[in-house]
């Protein structure tokens, strides 16, 4: 999955993007990337001497070969761990790039300044053949380039309140890219917006508990060493279809003939609409410390999360920047006894 976000954070930029000189963007994607690279082998070459130290341990009898596979294993896991979390650090940098570059805040070199190459940066629109040619303005269908993150829980029993996860730790994020169409031709305030987009949903269990598959049901249970709190938390990841319709009351615009120029996101507006998603996979992280030695644990599975998951949305701001809310209308656990639904509360971003 970690993959898949570069490949779509890059596939966004190309799209944000016009380069007629591409040294300043491309060199600086091109070295996050090389980071990335370079993080992985770094950590596979510890791994591979750590492992080397552990066979020859097994080689000179201090240890047994079912203890050998087993630090092996936590070895394994721990430098995966590593790996995650570093790569995540670089998908920041490559973030915040891409964004400062659909905001036109590249840094032209001196080799631009002197007019040997030019920087070209369009706004993400989308061609629509039902735009009169005489029409001045924005194509009845654009593009925006999404980002959303905020605070994450459970609902359970129909209230939030009393939760057993951290309301200051449990978070999402959500990222992608949405189409904005006008309804009517000559109207301006109804709007369908639709795309596609990657989300996170991270729950962190209060009082040292982490989520345990107990015949069927999937329910909390104290961990028998303390926990790190900061590197133990409960994911799901999902790919969502999000349906709006947004109501924009962006003021009316003319040209100077007196025409009138349809534009959105230049005042209030806010959407109704729903979501359906696809879980790609589902992970618990823990963390502890056992005999001097920090453990990193990754487990993956399913803890009886549904494959797919859908739920209503609805978002109300002030051009670009929203309050967002999500609430997912099927239960987080399958068969569970009590009933759980994620929703999530947080800023959301369109860049148009």
């Amino acid at each position: 999955m970690r993959n898949i976000t570069i490949y779509l954070a890059l596939s966004l930029c190309l799209l944000a993007s016009k380069l007629v000189a591409q040294e300043t963007f491309e060199s600086k994607a091109k070295a996050i990337a090389e980071k990335i690279t370079s993080i992985t082998n770094e950590e596979k070459s510890n791994l591979k001497t750590e492992v080397g130290e552990v066979n020859l341990q097994l080689e000179k009898g201090t240890i047994t070969k079912e203890q050998a596979e087993d630090r092996k294993k936590k070895l394994a896991e721990a430098r995966a761990a590593i790996i995650e979390n570093r790569i995540a650090v670089a998908q920041l940098e490559l973030k915040d790039l891409v964004q400062k570059q659909v905001d036109g805040k590249i840094v032209e070199n001196d080799t631009l300044k002197q007019g040997k190459y030019s920087l070209e940066f369009p706004s993400l629109k989308v061609k629509d053949k039902s735009k009169d040619q005489n029409q001045v303005g924005e194509y009845r269908t654009t593009s925006q380039l999404v980002f959303a993150t905020g605070f994450n829980n459970l609902v359970t029993n129909g209230a939030v309140a009393n939760s057993d996860f951290k309301y200051n730790r449990s978070s999402f994020m959500e990222w992608g890219i949405s189409f904005n169409t006008r309804i009517f031709k000559n109207n301006n305030i109804f709007h369908f917006k639709y795309g596609l987009t990657g989300v996170y949903n991270i729950l962190r269990a209060s009082e040292n508990r982490y989520f345990v598959d107990n015949n069927g049901q999937t329910t909390l249970a104290t961990y028998p060493t303390e926990l790190r709190q900061r590197d133990t938390y409960f994911k799901n990841v999902f790919v969502t279809v999000p349906l709006f319709l947004e109501f924009d009351f962006s003021k009316k615009q003319f040209d100077k003939n007196n025409n009138r120029i349809y534009k959105i996101e230049k005042g209030f507006r806010f959407g109704l609409g729903g979501f359906v998603g696809y879980n790609t996979n589902s992970k618990q992280f823990l963390s502890y410390e056992e005999n001097g030695y920090r453990i990193n644990e990754r487990q993956k599975g399913n803890w009886n999360v549904p494959d797919w998951n859908y739920g209503l949305s609805t978002y109300v701001g002030y051009k670009q920047t929203s309050l967002y809310l999500k609430y997912d209308l099927n239960p987080m656990f399958e068969n569970n006894v009590v009933k759980q639904n994620n929703v999530s509360l947080g800023i959301r971003f369109d860049f148009n």
